[in-house]
């Protein structure tokens, strides 16, 4: 019997009696059949035939008796009722002992060789299994059919069949061929059919998966492609593979889109969903709940235009198809022992990975939404976004912003208006460069046109708003054209690149400056020198009066201020804004001065304390040692007003720094700074409001920390973990924040997390890893011991403190103040003596319930562990750590001790109080010192 990857069946039994021994017998076989059995197992009077094809690499192919595989063997039993009897014996043995080879995966099922719940099939490269599987453990009561890499150890699933209907735990579930030739899933406990292929009936059918991952229902004896009844590639789940189509075709019939899972550990289908446009000029959305909140720009013959770093390699290539009959995306991988994926996680975002083999773990090499600018209509109808200024919304040339007051205070979805109508005669196109292209939604597409005939058409029509080419490819072909309002743009760096677009203005506004051109499109009408000398010459005057009124209205405003404020909010609320200034002020980068400019709203005092009635305790939204934060209304929009305190720890310098760092941070896991006051001794940031405060108010709240459940946590955890990337590698600038901790981090409406409080962060250049202090500042429990010892800080330190925060979540305890036996283990000395002995579980916070994923829970807590060990080197950075939580299959190291304070006073786990001392122990030295926070 040769054990190889094939199916066998018993099929008929001969006698012999030539009086020959086992062992004659055996050696004329291997004479005649040369040494095709030397790998055989004989056994008596059996005949075992190959009836599925797989021929061993040993065996001929030639040799036809070798292909049936089977074995003639002699048996010298002289009585033919003991034959018979030990033949009666024989069989059972041998049913027992074929079980096993039965259950052995093929890359088939057919009508009369159904799947059950122990087997799998394999694709014939051995990458792409498909079988039986649950989310949620082996001890879980839901069980899907769903394919996942086979040479990957933790699964990661790329296509689940019932994901909403999820089988029993029962051992009897099947996958089988109906009579009519569809694939059905039955629930053994119950015996119902819980899933379908629902194609066309047919008969002499197989289901096979094939080694792109693609699952086909086939005719027995055809496996050509357009021969396949049904495929798993037409629908995706939450994943999109190498030559898998995404959008719509004809032939088919088929719109296909990926949606994410509900949640880690249900497939069912969750709130947001990839899919392509085809309305007007298609493109790609990422929708949560039908809302848009990214939108991919239209394919430019090269890639989407929103998407500038995607750019086809020897690795892999993109393809757009837009044709009257299939509007379709799709990328293929050129080397075949690669494995990359395009996924929606749950959480909202879009995530492209490739496995790296050597580190075996996924790499993420692209997501989005990345930053602010990604967010759909950020800066509304005729804004641009633009993350290198600040702030990011700005008006096109010839327009202004629709909302003064909301644009000031850093809201620009109202948008932008025209300054003047154009009068469809004399109209001009001003020039934008390196541009997202507008939402193509509702826009004339033909790609025959050139660009002049595209001017001349746009020209003709008076609704016409925009226009551009379709194909930038070689010198560019086709035509775009808005008769619409333009929204979702954004504009690029030369060096990202983008596209051009031509946008219509009236004569009065077509003017140059910078990538910013008037005139058509051919360059026909232009600005002559004189005029554009005079122009500047204009510009520099203005700009030197400019800075001396800033400069004098800056020293008024500093002599008459005032901190009385008697009158009702009712007779102010007309004048708050006219006593915010907008100040210039200049970024200082280690030590080296930068002449960036930023703009930010600048508050009087009288102005915040009427918004905040006299800073009322009814409008105190918290204390802390910096002071207090409170609730007030600036022109209609609720706003957080941050009072620092004398005592605060926080000077001048530290106060300006935040301002310089948070007023350029664009990203949504970052809060927002929408202005400020300085005024003598005051100093006071305007916020944006955030419904549910700080996570410490929740989370170490007994009665409050309930409304947080695993999803919930598990999001904030993701959060911060990406707010925290952005500002060490995604931002202009490394930042290294070097005070995170769970009172730092705000919760809006929705509970996604906000990084707030920069007042003690740092910049570093593109070169700069690390710097040294001699002044120590930051929180005790949260510092890193070569920070807390050394003055050493790096983007490590914020991953320790990060780690405590992720271990802070999980359990619901403080690291400071909790204390294990008799005060001698804090937090992370607990976490980690209870990982250590394989009792991590016992972390967790019972408000949990039964309602959380094992897996990810042990996960965060090992990423936890990660993140605080001893040494800083250790330490997995930023990027790593968001890799090792969103991916299921990422494979983590094991951590090492880490670096933590061993108590020596317990405190009440419910204070918030900063004022005593406490002595730690940080590497084994002790030493005692004051938070200065």
């Amino acid at each position: 019997l040769q054990l190889c990857n094939i199916e066998f069946e018993i099929n008929f039994v001969t006698f012999h009696f030539q009086g020959k021994t086992l062992e004659d017998e055996e050696r004329t076989i291997k004479e005649r059949r040369g040494d095709v059995y030397q790998n055989t197992i004989f056994l008596p009077s059996l005949f075992l035939s190959n009836k599925r094809t797989s021929t061993p690499t040993n065996v001929s192919n030639t040799n036809t008796a070798a292909k049936q595989n089977t074995l003639f063997l002699n048996s010298t039993m002289r009585n033919t009722k003991d034959y018979y009897f030990h033949q009666f014996l024989f069989l059972i043995l041998i049913s027992q002992f074929l079980h096993p080879i039965l259950a052995i995966p093929t890359d088939t099922i057919t009508p009369t060789q159904p799947l059950t719940k122990d087997q799998t099939l394999v694709s014939s490269d051995q990458h792409f299994e498909l079988g039986f599987f649950s989310p949620g453990g082996a001890n879980s009561d839901k069980w899907y059919i769903g394919i996942w890499y086979k040479e990957i150890q933790d699964r990661t699933i790329v296509w689940v069949a019932n994901r909403a209907k999820p089988l029993s735990a029962s051992s009897t579930s099947v996958l089988k061929i109906a009579e009519i030739g569809t694939l059905l899933l039955v629930d053994g406990q119950t015996g119902n059919s819980v899933w379908s292929s629902e194609q066309t009936p047919a008969t002499n059918v197989v289901a096979q998966l094939l080694d792109s991952g693609n699952f086909v229902i086939r005719p027995e004896n055809d496996d050509r492609e357009q021969s396949y009844l049904w495929q798993s590639f037409d629908y995706p789940t939450n994943t999109l593979l190498p030559g898998m189509k995404l959008g719509w075709d004809s032939k088919s019939g088929m719109n296909r889109n990926i949606t994410s899972w509900k949640s880690a550990i249900d497939p069912a289908p969750g709130d947001y969903t990839f899919k392509i446009n085809t309305s007007g000029f298609p493109e790609v959305y990422l929708t949560n709940k039908q809302q848009i909140i990214y939108r991919s720009g239209a394919w430019n013959g090269i890639r989407f235009s929103g998407v500038p770093e995607m750019k086809a390699s020897e690795i892999i290539s993109f393809e757009f198809q837009f044709k009257s009959d299939e509007i379709t995306y799709m990328f293929k991988l050129h080397n075949k022992t690669l494995y990359s994926r395009l996924s929606v996680n749950h959480t909202g975002y879009l995530e492209r990975f490739t496995w790296i083999p050597t580190s075996n773990m996924w790499n993420r090499f692209w997501y989005a939404p990345k930053d602010q600018c990604d967010g759909y209509t950020e800066c509304g109808v005729s804004g641009i976004c633009d993350t290198n200024i600040s702030p990011i919304c700005k008006c096109m040339v010839g327009f202004k912003p629709k909302n003064q007051v909301a644009w000031e205070l850093r809201d620009g979805s109202d948008g932008c208006v025209r300054f003047h109508k154009f009068d469809c005669k004399t109209d001009k196109f001003n020039v934008l460069r390196n541009m997202k292209l507008p939402d193509t939604t509702n826009s004339f597409v033909d790609t025959n046109m050139n660009l002049d005939e595209c001017e001349a058409m746009c020209m003709n029509n008076c609704s016409c708003t925009a226009y551009t080419n379709s194909n930038i490819s070689g010198s560019g072909s086709g035509c775009v054209i808005w008769s619409t309002e333009l929204i979702d743009m954004r504009q690029y760096t030369a060096a990202e690149g983008g596209q051009v677009l031509y946008v219509r203005v009236a004569s009065s506004d077509a003017v140059q400056i910078g990538g910013v051109g008037s005139g058509n499109s051919s360059g026909k009408t232009k600005i002559v020198a004189i005029a554009a000398g005079v122009t500047v010459g204009i510009a520099l005057v203005l700009f030197g009066l400019t800075l001396c009124f800033l400069s004098k209205r800056r020293k008024h405003q500093g002599s008459i201020r005032t901190k009385s404020v008697n009158r009702g909010t009712s007779e102010r609320s007309q004048e708050l804004l006219m006593n915010a200034t907008i100040i210039p002020s200049k970024r200082e980068f280690s030590g080296e001065t930068s002449t960036e400019e930023f703009e930010l709203p600048l508050f009087d005092f009288s102005t915040l304390a009427t918004a905040t009635e006299n800073f009322s305790d009814a409008t105190k939204l918290g204390q802390g040692g910096f002071g207090c934060v409170y609730k007030a209304m600036l022109v209609g929009q609720e706003v957080a007003v941050k009072r620092l305190s004398k005592n605060s720890g926080q000077g001048v310098e530290e106060f300006k720094n935040e301002l310089r760092l948070i007023a350029r941070l664009q990203h949504r896991n970052l809060v927002r700074l929408l202005g400020c006051c300085v005024d003598m001794e005051e100093k006071m940031l305007i916020y944006e409001y955030l419904e549910n405060k700080s996570l410490d108010s929740i989370l170490f709240n007994k009665q409050n920390s309930s409304l947080l459940n695993w999803q919930k946590r598990f999001n904030i955890i993701c959060g911060i973990a990406r707010g925290l990337l952005y500002l060490h590698q995604d931002s202009r600038f490394r930042i290294i924040h070097r005070d995170l901790k769970a009172s730092n981090i705000l919760l809006d409406k929705d509970l996604t997390p906000k990084i707030s409080d920069f007042g003690m962060a740092r910049i570093f250049g593109g070169d700069e890893t690390e710097g040294n202090t001699k002044r120590v500042v930051g929180t005790y429990g949260y510092m890193s011991p070569e920070y807390a010892m050394d003055g050493l800080f790096s983007v490590k330190s914020d991953v320790f403190s990060f780690g405590v925060l992720v271990l802070e979540i999980v359990t619901g305890k403080k690291n400071r103040g909790f204390y294990y036996q008799n005060n001698q283990l804090n937090l992370l000395g607990h976490a980690w003596r209870q990982w250590k002995e394989g009792s991590g579980s016992e972390l967790l916070d019972p408000s949990f319930g039964e309602s959380f994923s094992p897996s990810e829970v042990m996960r965060c807590i090992q990423v936890g562990l990660l993140c605080v060990q001893e040494q800083a080197e250790d330490r997995p950075n930023m990027a790593t750590v968001v890799l090792m939580l969103g991916s299921e299959s990422a494979s983590l190291p094991q951590p090492k001790n880490p670096g933590f304070c061993l108590g020596r006073r317990p405190v009440d786990s419910d204070s918030y109080s900063t004022n005593y001392e406490e002595t730690c122990t940080v590497n084994q030295v002790t030493v005692t010192m004051i938070d200065p926070r």
